[in-house]
């Protein structure tokens, strides 16, 4: 079950995407955490050590796109590929926990979870590229991924409603956005209310930073049932986040409370493989005619496989 975390800068998404991810592994859950960050923390705060670096998947699209493209007779090479490209018979999928080129190349473990990072801005990246060209690469991984009931992949997004200039976030069975109390932590969760009417989304929202009552109060009376839960200010996260204590036991019950609220309304969900391959489809179809069709040299809408289906 695949889960994004999203909000207003500083909202606390990355440490929630963190201590999620750690809470699954805690359980014994198959966890892959993904960095699709610009900032690129999420390592650090599921515990890596200071200077960790790990290695980043959209330096080296080529290896990716070979693996998955495998022997699908309608791409005919990893230069056609674009990160909209879906499978088709002859790709290669990939498997929570499996061996596998992409994995060892690009993935860490850490305290239990297994991370990939899309990577940061290089300096060659300034003025010429936008972080679409690193988040490509999770889109394109998300398409060839199969995962299901008992697996999780946490992906820790980008900051306000940047998502929605790619696919990235139609690939997901829950898409939480963390907010503070604020009318201006809230504004994020509009524009996704906004963005994403019209697509087969669900959303919930966690607060954050919750003081008392009355803050749970005024987040209840904007998005009424889609608030999950609260997080109170904590002096367990803080202590994390300044490196001094990496125990989840250290977390107060109410934080705790909270990720066990989340995993359950994960699991609640069921997936429509169908619905994603279609949805799946209709980007990269608009991809194709808006600028992928001229930037490969030929039409993309080839790659389409009519039969293809994920296995169950």
């Amino acid at each position: 079950m695949r889960i994004a975390f999203v909000g207003k800068g500083g909202s606390g998404k990355t440490t929630l995407s963190a201590l999620f991810s750690r809470y699954l592994a805690l359980l014994g859950k198959p966890v892959l955490a993904i960095d699709a960050d610009i900032n690129q923390h999420l390592a650090l705060a599921l515990g890596a050590p200071e200077g960790f670096a790990a290695p980043a998947l959209a330096a080296d699209m080529r290896l990716l796109k070979e693996y998955v493209r495998g022997a699908n007779p309608r791409i005919g090479s990893a230069d056609e590929m674009v990160k909209t490209t879906p499978p088709g018979h002859g790709s290669r999928l990939l498997r929570l926990g499996e061996r596998n080129p992409v994995f060892t190349a690009f993935s860490k473990t850490i305290g239990g979870v297994t991370h990939l990072a899309t990577g940061e801005f290089e300096s060659g990246d300034i003025g010429v590229k936008c972080f679409h060209s690193k988040t490509g690469a999770v889109e394109l991984l998300l398409n060839h991924l199969v995962d299901g009931k008992g697996e999780y992949v946490v992906v820790d997004m980008t900051a306000g409603a940047d998502a929605f200039a790619s696919g990235l976030f139609a690939k997901f069975d829950l898409l939480v956005v963390v907010a503070e109390p604020t009318r201006q932590a809230l504004g994020v969760w509009e524009q996704y209310q906004a963005h994403g009417a019209g697509y087969d989304l669900a959303f919930a929202l966690i607060g954050n930073k919750v003081e008392d009552a009355s803050d749970e109060a005024f987040l209840r009376a904007q998005v009424g049932e889609a608030l999950l839960s609260v997080m109170p200010r904590s002096k367990a996260i803080r202590a994390m986040e300044r490196g001094e204590t990496t125990s989840l036991e250290a977390l107060e019950p109410r934080v705790l409370g909270t990720l066990e609220v989340l995993r359950a309304a994960l699991d609640d969900r069921t997936r429509d493989w169908e619905a994603m391959r279609r949805q799946s489809i209709a980007f990269h179809l608009k991809n194709a005619a808006s600028w992928a069709n001229a930037a490969v040299g030929r039409d993309l809408s080839t790659q389409v496989d009519p039969d293809f289906r994920y296995p169950a």
